[in-house]
Order: C-alpha cells, then structure tokens, then sequence
C-alpha cells in the first residue's frame, strides 16, 4: 500500500488495459499463413524474421513513429513493404493486402487484460479521479474506447488526435491533470511505456508506475527508472 493515496491517476490504454501489441506476432502469422501459397516464395519465418527486424527500425524513430501511429494504414502497409524489400521480393499489390487484412485481424484481436476493467471500477469506486491518455487517432482509440465501455470508468479522456499532442509531450500530462484538478505531486502516471510513462512524467513530478506485461524486467538500456512496476494494472488493487 502506497501512502498518501493518489488524487488523481493517468492511465494508458493499450497494453495497460487493452492487451494489443502481444496479439501482433500470433495475428501477422495468421495472415501469412492465408497468403502463403508459394506464388512469390513467401515463407512465414523469412517474413516474420524480417518483420522483425524492419520494424523495429521503422518504429524505432520517435518522428516516424509520431507520424506513422496518426495513420496506421499507410504505416502498415510501408512496415510491410520494407519487410519484403529485406525478403527480395517484389509484390506491391500483395503487400498492401498483407497490411490491410493484418489491420482488420489485429483490431478484433484486441482484448482487455484479465482484471483490468474491474480495476477501473474498484478505483472509481475509491473516488479516485483518473484521466485516460492514449495516443493514437480518434477514430481508432474511440473505437476502442467505446467497444470495451470505458470512458464511464473516467473523469476525463485525451486522445493524441484530438487534443493535438500526444505523449510524450509534456503538455499532455499537464493538460490532464488540470482536467482533474490535482498536481503532479499527487498524481500518479500508469502504463507501458518507460518514456511515455515513466521518463517524461517523471520531470513534470508525477508519480509513475511501469506496467512489465511480459515479466521480463527492465531493459538493460533503458534510461528511466520507474517508481514502481507493475505486472498489470490489476496490481493497483494492492497499492490504493
């Protein structure tokens, strides 16, 4: 138990509450696997081994990734036609419908992680003030957003296309907290991420708690040090 409780709590959406981007390998598996009929030579673990490799790179630039997040279609689409310019192969036409049935697949795909929405219903029930704050666009985030019945579990909800900004700008944090009328001091940021939570919170004084959903610990390289971590947000149960 963490005392003094907090005021106010930010929290993250995917891979916070909603598990997303550990659905990514099972589904890009699943659609290959639909498409791999010999024609272009389109083994799945030569795709998924450059997959791999080309988006870690093609995610790995904070403005790519800034750009690529607000359109997610265009974004899929050139992670795919990297990966198979990294295979040799040359097929546009297949690689757009590569990106665009991975798409559809991977939005069903998502589920909220076991407890997650009771834990917003036991905070809410504390008098907890909380914000969510996502990244992303509106129409995919509210998609989300409304799909699972979240935003009755919150005070206030910022969406990277919305507002304008998104994490880790610090004008995000400030801008939700002020909507649920606390301080740094006394919120808390929750999420999976060690620069959109962790790292950038942490200079604006908030307290920030590291969600590890894959138990695997911080990364050898990672520059911030969270204040507390987390297996998942169920966890927050035992901390208020």
């Amino acid at each position: 138990m963490i005392e003094p409780a907090p005021t106010a709590i930010l929290i993250d959406l995917d891979d916070t509450i909603l598990e997303y981007d550990g659905s990514a390998d099972r589904v890009w598996r699943s659609v290959v696997t639909e498409f791999a009929d010999g024609t272009f030579g389109l083994d799945i673990e030569r795709f998924m081994s450059a997959l791999h490799e080309f988006r870690e790179w093609y995610w790995g630039d904070p403005e790519r990734h800034r750009t690529g997040r607000l359109n997610l279609e265009l974004a899929r689409r050139e992670v795919v036609s990297g990966t198979f310019e990294l295979m040799g192969l040359t097929a546009p036409s297949l690689a757009d419908k590569l990106a665009d049935s991975y798409a559809v697949r991977r939005e069903l795909a998502v589920r909220p992680f076991p407890g997650a929405v009771e834990t917003l219903a036991y905070m809410r029930a504390k008098g907890i003030r909380m914000a969510l704050v996502t990244n992303g666009t509106s129409a995919m985030q509210r998609s989300k957003i409304q799909r699972f019945d979240l935003e009755p579990f919150f005070d206030y909800v910022l969406v990277e296309g919305e507002f304008g900004a998104g994490k880790p700008d610090e004008r995000v944090y400030l801008h939700a907290i002020d909507q649920l009328n606390a301080r740094p001091s006394d919120s808390w940021m929750v999420g999976d991420n060690l620069e959109w939570e962790v790292a950038a919170p942490q200079r604006l004084g908030i307290f920030s708690i590291w969600v590890d959903n894959n138990g695997a610990g911080l990364p050898e390289t990672a520059n911030a040090s969270p204040d507390l971590v987390i297996r998942a947000l169920s966890a927050l149960t035992e901390e208020i």
